[in-house]
């Protein structure tokens, strides 16, 4: 597949739409986690997930910044949008890096937060993917390629949020 800046947004759906849906089950994975705090925890899974959140965001945003933003660039022409969308990437893959390292302390017997904050910090992370997502969604939707993933989007300027 054609991976250059000049792919028009049906071309984007399905890189997007598996991004989308990696970042997702990601969020799930991390919710799971958070819901078995403090009782019910895997130590195994928080190891996998350490290893998983930074490298699985990462790979995300690079095909969003290669394959969506150059689209949004061209079609909305507000430089802007993309300017909020780059700094937001920085501040996911900053947070995930936090969660990565609770992750694998808690992996290994020797958790730095309360389990309580761990549920916080996990739900405010994975909670603030989701938005991001949705967000990226709708700017698929204006494209003119559809929703990436889930249901139809409402129409631009619908805040259902």
């Amino acid at each position: 597949m054609q991976t250059s800046s000049t792919q028009r947004p049906a071309d984007l759906h399905g890189p997007l739409r598996d991004a989308f849906e990696r970042q997702l089950a990601l969020c799930d994975s991390l919710e799971t986690i958070a819901d078995s705090l403090p009782d019910r925890l895997d130590r195994q899974e928080c190891l996998h997930m350490s290893r998983l959140v930074g490298p699985l965001l990462k790979h995300a945003h690079a095909a969003e910044e290669l394959l969506l933003f150059p689209e949004v660039a061209a079609t909305l022409g507000d430089p802007g949008i993309i300017e909020t969308l780059r700094l937001e990437h920085i501040e996911d893959e900053c947070f995930a890096e936090e969660v990565q390292y609770e992750l694998l302390l808690i992996g290994q017997g020797r958790p730095l937060l309360t389990p309580e904050a761990t549920g916080y910090m996990l739900r405010g992370f994975f909670e603030g993917i989701r938005r991001h997502i949705r967000h990226e969604q709708d700017l698929v939707g204006r494209l003119g390629a559809g929703p990436a993933v889930g249901e139809p989007l409402p129409p631009a300027g619908d805040d259902a949020d």
